[in-house]
């Protein structure tokens, strides 16, 4: 690790910023309030803007370009190129061609931001290796042939710049009394906060948490790190499904990037949102609690785990029975008579209770399973 952060093999202009940053925003944030005074006009300045850029790391950058788990109007596109710039994360070319190694090497040596080299490497140390600063071509071919994201590559540093630093201090002069506030608050603390939210995905985010759908990595669930990656933190889920728009797959998971693009969609900005099937996320679950049962018993419970396995099963198997009724009464209720209408509500509820009633059994077994083991 030492020899990795030699000298030679580091990339002074992204030391520099990343380490710098941090400090002249304590010292800018200092001489504000000492020069013009605090006020609450540059924190809200901030605040929007780190959500303006944060949203368009996660919306954009992520789940939009890296993954294409849905398409968006070409404003909206526009707008994740400019304020997803202004976080300082290099273009989306750089960012999302990383972001695909990272998935299809996960925990290896060739992964860029890999847990497995300790922390400190996934947070922040890889960024700065110079080797690091190459593209990814092989990930990369399907932005080479978007006009507009090879346009926000060409013009990364004027656009970072403009609208990440300047723009915010100009807003910050004009309309709310201080340039500095503008600068120290608007610009400079809010890149530090939206950078380390963003670097916290790549390393709390496989650390801290559970693992509900897969062993398979080390990325990890987690609603604390969803309150501070906008929704991210559901990591994963993602890494097992990472084309679904969603990462909060639950009504009441905080998935700020999943609402936001939702809402896109009510007006027509963003369209064909990809969603993982319901049953493959429900087998996913259940595998890994017969695996986390199993590794707690041991071969003693083999008879246990073949039941768990036939409940399992059946419920699979209804649940998608449901769903194709549910997909034939949708297709059929314009042409079939009232009274076949009625019939097959009647049969999507008898299969629904059919399903409620094996997924209960499962999950009574589940959470039962030493007393059970013991009565088979």
């Amino acid at each position: 690790m030492q020899g990795k952060y030699s000298l030679k093999n580091i990339d002074i202009v992204n030391f520099l910023f990343l380490t710098l940053t941090p400090v002249l925003a304590i010292i800018g944030t200092y001489y504000w309030v000492k020069i013009d005074g605090f006020h609450m006009g540059p924190v809200i300045l901030g605040i929007v803007f780190y959500f303006l850029t944060g949203m368009s790391i996660t919306a954009g950058y992520h789940r939009l370009f890296a993954h294409r788990a849905y398409d968006a109007h070409p404003v909206i596109k526009i707008f994740y190129l400019l304020f997803g710039a202004a976080a300082f994360e290099n273009s989306v070319l750089k960012w999302s061609s990383d972001h695909r190694l990272h998935h299809h090497k996960v925990d290896t040596e060739e992964d860029p931001y890999s847990i497995q080299e300790g922390f400190f490497h996934a947070h922040i140390g890889w960024v700065f290796l110079k080797k690091n600063g190459e593209i990814k071509e092989k990930f990369a071919k399907d932005f080479r042939h978007d006009p507009l994201v090879m346009w926000q590559h060409k013009y990364y540093l004027l656009i970072s710049v403009t609208i990440g630093m300047i723009l915010p201090t100009l807003i910050g002069g004009f309309f709310l009394g201080s340039f500095l506030g503008g600068f120290a608050v608007g610009s400079l603390v809010r890149i530090v906060f939206t950078q380390h939210c963003t670097f916290f995905i790549n390393s709390l985010c496989h650390c801290l948490g559970s693992t509900p759908y897969t062993d398979s990595n080390s990325a990890k669930d987690s609603w604390i790190m969803a309150l501070l990656t906008f929704g991210e933190g559901y990591h994963n889920f993602h890494h097992y499904f990472q084309t679904d728009y969603r990462n909060g797959i639950r009504w009441f998971h905080f998935d700020p990037t999943k609402w936001l693009i939702k809402t896109l969609n009510w007006v027509g900005l963003t369209h064909k949102l990809k969603s993982t099937p319901t049953d493959k996320i429900l087998a996913a679950k259940m595998h890994m609690k017969s695996k986390e049962i199993k590794s707690k018993a041991g071969e003693s419970a083999e008879k246990f785990m073949q039941e768990l396995e036939k409940l399992k099963a059946q419920a699979l198997e209804t649940y998608q029975r449901l769903q194709d009724l549910k997909t034939e009464y949708k297709r059929s209720k314009k042409h079939l008579a009232p009274m076949s209408l009625q019939e097959m509500k009647a049969r999507i509820s008898a299969t629904r209770a059919e399903f409620d009633a094996c997924l209960q059994q499962w999950e009574f077994m589940v959470k039962n399973y030493s007393f059970i083991q013991g009565l088979i």
